[in-house]
């Protein structure tokens, strides 16, 4: 495709400005930020933007603890060297879970249970494309229907077990890792967009019936991954680092607004907490029809 490397990052942007890399107001070390005394569950953290965003970014927010997950420990030996790399105060739990498994999701959890008695933050971030060119007409049923075993029923089940641990009292956040494939129509992708679409509506459905958790649908950015596809490559500038440090970010009170929406880690915070009063007066950032509903509106 012939088009500028940022054509993605600005034609989705729901702020002026818009940033590829850590800046400023996102640094995870900085005391605004700091997860200090919390215990942090990030599934999908072997490689990618689990291990070198989100894990490194809460290991320098200072967390108490992170549980890391992935369907084998040894994948996760490099994950914890960078977490102790940055912060050697924290506890890292290194955890194999078959995100898939509804017994493989309840016993992380009570793992966690028996050795930290809570849950603070959840970054749901495990996922996969496994059909990155499969038009539906040719596509083999039993690999397309994959995207929504690992990324529909995965989330749903660790969010599950997340919010039972959390409980109905004490406070929690959410970080739902989604994609803005979810909201546009890439030929070719059907199972893994329509996949993340459900994943940004079981981001409002949490927060509706969990008024005591802070749920937020969390487009990572295109970042160099063995996700990307060719297709892609070219545009992926944005770095692991920025969508850690905005998760972090995220699991502050400061982005409490945010509650049942989307956003995109290039997306300026600063601009949204300015239009904080617009975006829950209007309430922006959810999944919606377009057009005008309803009799009265309708002139009948």
């Amino acid at each position: 495709m012939d088009a500028p490397e940022d054509v993605y990052t600005t034609s989705t942007s729901f702020t002026k400005v818009v940033y590829r890399d850590v800046y400023p107001s996102v640094d995870p070390t900085s005391d605004a930020l700091s997860q200090a005394g919390k215990i942090v569950v990030i599934t999908g953290a072997s490689r990618g933007i689990g291990k070198d965003g989100f894990a490194v970014a809460f290991a320098k927010a200072r967390a108490k603890a992170i549980v890391i997950t992935a369907r084998d420990t040894a994948t996760l030996k490099g994950t914890v060297e960078e977490i102790r790399k940055v912060n050697t105060k924290v506890e890292v739990v290194p955890i194999a879970l078959e995100i898939t498994s509804e017994e493989s999701v309840k016993a992380l959890f009570q793992h966690v249970k028996t050795k930290f008695g809570t849950v603070d933050v959840l970054v749901n971030n495990a996922g996969v494309l496994s059909n990155p060119d499969q038009p539906i007409r040719t596509a083999q049923t039993s690999s397309w229907w994959n995207d929504f075993e690992v990324n529909v029923r995965g989330q749903m089940l660790v969010t599950k077990y997340f919010l039972q641990l959390l409980g109905t009292k004490k406070k929690g956040h959410l970080i739902g890792v989604t994609s803005y494939a979810g909201l546009l129509v890439f030929p070719g992708l059907s199972s893994y967009s329509i996949a993340k679409t459900a994943n940004l509506q079981l981001i409002p459905y949490t927060a509706a019936e969990n008024p005591n958790v802070t749920a937020i649908a969390f487009h990572p950015g295109i970042v160099e991954t063995d996700m990307v596809t060719e297709s892609f490559r070219p545009f992926a500038k944005d770095t692991p680092q920025l969508a850690g440090a905005v998760g972090v970010w995220l699991a502050t009170e400061a982005a409490s607004f945010m509650n049942g929406r989307y956003m995109s880690t290039n997306w300026s915070v600063d601009e949204l907490v300015e239009k904080k009063d617009e975006i829950l007066s209007k309430d922006l950032l959810k999944i919606k029809l377009g057009g005008d509903f309803g009799a009265a509106k309708l002139g009948k």
